[in-house]
């Protein structure tokens, strides 16, 4: 029984021996954390570098640049070598030193100015103020044209139906001097009571008519057609009264004796 009991002992004393299985994970975890901590820190250490290199590249195009205004700047403000191809066929042209341009010296002697942008907005583009200025003096150009137009519109108008005032005055005057030749009754056009005078009348009707004119286009046309048929009416009154009467109606009672006369006259 001993024996047995010895030889169990030696099998238990065994395991005891094994190395134990939980240990061994967490050494590997602590390698792998070990070993993500450097790849952790590294990029942090990279990504100011990479500021600083774009900040020295900006810089140095920057610092290139106002090197190359100030060279450009100083290039405008001294004057051309007497030995330049273009300064010597100005002076072939009869440009002289120091004179102005152009006839009798009207034009510019000085150079014109030079403005260097460096920003992205295009060139010729200019200041927002400036801009919004030229916009505005636009708009305001514009409305002052379209009034201007709408003035002289309004003006054409306006002698246009006084034009066809005068045409049926005149047609109606022709008419009546045609009926007294002919020995036939004139009819003459009643007014009605409580009108005023003709005067008053006259520019209250101008008034009404040069509005509905204005704002309809199409009533104008209609009223320079109904002129237009009572000039081809007067037209004809006064061949009629020339021809078969020897009447001037804008002469006044003239009669002529001759249609020889009537024609030198």
């Amino acid at each position: 029984k001993m024996a047995e009991g010895e030889e169990d002992d030696y099998m238990g004393d065994l395991s005891q021996f094994l190395p134990p299985e939980p240990s061994l994970p967490p050494k590997s975890s602590s390698q792998k954390v070990t070993n993500k901590e450097p790849q952790l820190l590294h990029p942090p250490s990279k990504k100011p570098k990479t500021q600083n290199w774009q900040d020295r590249l900006k810089h140095k195009r920057e610092q290139k640049q106002h090197e190359e205004d100030q060279q450009t700047l100083a290039n405008t403000k001294s004057a051309i070598p007497q030995s330049n191809i273009g300064f010597k066929m100005l002076t072939q042209m009869g440009y002289t030193p120091g004179s102005a341009l152009g006839k009798g010296g009207s034009g510019l002697a000085e150079p014109v100015g030079l403005e260097i942008r460096r920003s992205r907005a295009g060139i010729g583009r200019e200041d927002p103020r400036e801009e919004r200025m030229r916009r505005e003096e636009e708009r305001a150009w514009r409305e002052r044209r379209v009034e201007e137009e709408l003035a002289a519109e309004f003006g054409w108008r306006q002698k246009e139906q006084w034009r066809g005032k005068r045409v049926v005055v005149n047609f109606h005057k022709a008419t009546a001097a045609l009926a007294q030749l002919e020995k036939r009754e004139v009819v003459e056009v009643e007014r009605e009571e409580g009108e005023g005078s003709g005067h008053e009348e006259e520019e209250e009707e101008e008034d009404i008519t040069a509005e509905v004119l204005f704002l309809c286009c199409f009533v104008f046309a209609t009223y320079l057609y109904v002129v237009w048929k009572y000039m081809q009416d007067l037209q004809e009154i006064l061949m009629k009264l020339r021809d078969e009467y020897q009447y001037c109606l804008f002469c006044g009672c003239q009669v002529f004796r001759s249609m020889l006369k009537l024609y030198y006259s």
